[in-house]
This record gives C-alpha cells, structure tokens and sequence, in this order.
C-alpha cells in the first residue's frame, strides 16, 4: 500500500486508475445510437462515465468519513484521519486525469470551464494532501459528488435525446434538490468558516479567492440549470451550429 507520508505517488495511482478505467470504457462499453456517430459526443460519453464513477466512489466517501468523525464537520483546519487523506488524494488523481484527458483530447476550448474549475481544485487538494492542513475542508466540499451523480447523468441522458424520457423527468428534480443540499450548502458553508477566521487561518486569503470564485461558477451553472430544465422547453439535440459545447445547459 501507498503511504500516505508520501501522497504524491497516491495521487498519480488514483489518475492513473482512473485514466485505465476510461480507456477500458472507451474499448468496451457500447455506445448508445445517438453517441455512436459523433467522435465528439463518444468521447463525451466516456469522460463523463469516468466523472460519474468517480462521483459515485467519492461522494459516499466523503459521508462515510463525517458519519465516522463528526468532527470533520467543524475542525475543518486541523480535523485529520487517513480514511479522510486518502480520499482527498484519490480525487486529486482524478481531477488530474480528467485534465489530461480534456486537453490531450483537443477539448479546451469547448470545456474551458470544467478546466478553470479543474486547475482550482487541483491547487487546493494539493496543498491539503501536502500539509495535512484542511482536509476537513476537502471532505466537505467533496459533498458535491453526490449532486455530481445526478448532474454528469443528466448530461448522459441529453447526449442521448432523452430529454424527454421519464428518467430525465425525475432526475432534474434529483438534481436540483442535491445540488441545494450537497453542493451549494455545502459550498456556502466552507465560504463562511473560511470568512469568519480569516484572521487565524494560514493562507486563507488564497482559499476565500478560491472558494468565491467557485461560488460565482456554481451560482451561474445553478441558474442555467434551473432556467432550462424548468423554463424552457426540451430539446431533442445538443448542436449548436457545427460546435457541441461541453458544459451544455
């Protein structure tokens, strides 16, 4: 097993890992008809089965881990246990891989978005991995996994057209519910601590520049998610002209 001591080599296994599963998915999973006849969407397809898989291993994990140490609830600083570090290292080695993926895939610019997001976890859980400092925090924010399930399947079934399936149908609720409870109180909630001990928490000005500028991404999102998954009617395709966008509304 990798020690801990040294998270570095547990975060590139965790990418590594991660990076397999996506290669094994792209080779073995069937395609749905839709997805089939585009190399953008297939590639889509796969990336955000990957991103479900992870949100699936982690999210839980992250409840398991305050279910077991309560304190990790408010001790965001100091709050510590290797269940909680190695789960922070292992989304680390995701959100690299995925990265990776983006970039090496010529996705950029599509997902410009996901990327800014991506390189500002990255920063974060790195230096939480590193110091031991604030893996409470990365526990915390890691709730949003759980809204990560139902948000990367809402965009699995627009890939699909099924937009107006039954299942699309309940998980807009799902998700929207989710993404109040797991993501945006979640996120408020770190926003806040960060906010109130400023004063006495080391490098807090990085992390409130980090966590308000992921406050004004999430914000946006929500809104786009809520005006078209409940003020607009359905559409049957993802195209916009000759462009697919990765962060679709």
């Amino acid at each position: 097993m990798i020690s801990l001591d040294y998270p570095i080599p547990y975060v590139l296994f965790s990418a590594a890992s991660f990076g397999a599963a996506r290669v094994v998915m792209r080779t073995f999973s069937p395609l749905p008809g839709p997805v089939q006849r585009d190399e953008v969407k297939s590639w889509r397809w796969t990336n955000l089965n990957v991103s479900v898989m992870h949100s699936l291993i982690t999210g839980p994990w992250a409840l398991l881990c305050v279910y077991l140490s309560p304190e990790l609830l408010t001790e965001i600083q100091t709050a510590y246990n290797s269940l909680s570090h190695m789960l922070v290292c292992t989304s680390t080695g995701y959100f690299v891989q995925d990265v990776a993926d983006i970039i090496l895939s010529g996705q950029s610019r599509a997902s410009w978005e996901f990327l800014v997001h991506h390189l500002v976890v990255i920063s974060t859980f790195l230096y939480t991995v590193l110091t031991n400092r604030y893996i409470a925090g990365a526990v915390v924010a890691l709730f949003v996994e759980i809204n990560s399930i139902f948000l990367h399947t809402r965009l699995l079934l627009k890939l699909m057209n099924a937009q107006t399936s039954q299942l699309y149908h309940w998980n807009k609720y799902i998700n929207a519910f989710t993404y109040v409870v797991f993501r945006l109180s979640a996120q408020l909630y770190l926003t806040w601590y960060v906010m109130r001990n400023m004063s006495t928490l080391p490098h807090s000005g990085y992390f409130s520049l980090a966590l308000n500028l992921m406050n004004i991404m999430i914000s946006i999102y929500f809104y786009r998610l809520i005006r078209t998954d409940f003020f607009r009617k359905p559409k049957h395709h993802l195209y916009n002209g000759s462009n697919l966008k990765f962060v679709d509304e």
